[in-house]
């Protein structure tokens, strides 16, 4: 059991990176973001570009190859979520588009990234690095990998991050204030636009790490991050949408209760785990664990 829940804080970790991403969009632009899953496949496919190298680094199975990738995916997301924005998303918010047009256009942009995907790399499964990694046994009969361990780690340490660019910096304040009330934001003097751009930017940057840590945890294929956005939205609900710190307690439970599961169910159904805590936070508490009330 103590192996699951190790387990599904690991999964949970991964899912907090892209559900996080989400709920800041959310927050900012009231708009759910149905291509955010396809963005951390872009992410992952990104890194498996730029990676090199059949070095290690410690334990690790990759070596220093994999820090530009990184880089590059976060980087190359972000700006890939900007610019959407920029070319679909902005025009139809400035015609005011309701909320159905704005979630059809991002089914379709997800369905764009996808077959991007596809195209360029075959509906194959990839991998960073082949072979079997040895796992670390830790007390309680834990076993651990060293790369699960990485994941938990640079997971959380980004988390920290954006915990202090939201509440220890001047970018943080406006977007929150954006988050709050955007005309109030807009007539005290902050760009709302500009807001808007290092949201997505944010955004973006997160669920390409999301899609890369995802990938060194199991194995890289084009429907990769699409399978992985009911997580996302879960624990995006279930923390309370708009809430970052919401959004990190929701995916660490959506985490370890698909984890839990498969002690009686099949691995097969943990979709369905993460599609009941979905259905069972909108009937008995729609606003979420940190949500506010509307």
């Amino acid at each position: 059991m103590a192996q699951l829940v190790v387990v599904g804080l690991i999964v949970g970790s991964v899912i907090a990176l892209g559900a996080i991403g989400l709920t800041l969009i959310y927050g900012v632009l009231k708009f759910a973001n149905f291509a955010h899953g396809d963005l951390m496949t872009a992410g992952a496919y990104i890194a498996l570009f730029i990676f090199f190298g059949n070095d290690r680094l410690g334990p690790l199975s990759f070596g220093y190859g994999m820090i530009p990738a990184i880089l590059a995916a976060m980087i190359g997301v972000g700006v890939l979520s900007v610019a959407i924005d920029r070319i679909v998303y902005r025009p139809l918010r400035n015609r005011k588009a309701g909320l159905v047009i704005l979630a059809m256009s991002s089914l379709g942009m997800a369905m764009v990234v996808r077959s991007m995907v596809y195209l360029l790399w075959g509906p194959d499964q990839q991998f960073y690095v082949l072979g079997i990694q040895k796992a670390m046994s830790l007390p309680l009969g834990i076993r651990l990998k060293p790369d699960q361990a990485f994941i938990g780690c640079a997971a959380l340490g980004v988390m920290a991050l954006v915990y202090l660019l939201l509440y220890r910096t001047k970018l943080g304040k406006a977007m929150r204030a954006t988050a709050d009330n955007m005309e109030l934001a807009r007539v005290s003097g902050i760009d709302t636009e500009k807001v808007v751009i290092w949201t997505w930017a944010i955004g973006g940057a997160l669920a390409g790490l999301a899609g890369v840590l995802l990938g060194i945890q199991s194995h890289l294929m084009p429907e990769m991050g699409f399978i992985f956005l009911l997580p996302l939205f879960s624990a995006a609900i279930l923390g309370g949408v708009g809430s970052p710190q919401g959004a990190l307690v929701g995916a660490l439970i959506v985490g370890v209760s698909q984890e839990l599961s498969t002690e009686w169910l099949s691995p097969a159904y943990k979709p369905a785990v993460a599609f009941m805590l979905l259905f069972a936070i909108l009937l008995f508490k729609p606003t979420g664990l940190f949500g506010a009330k509307a």
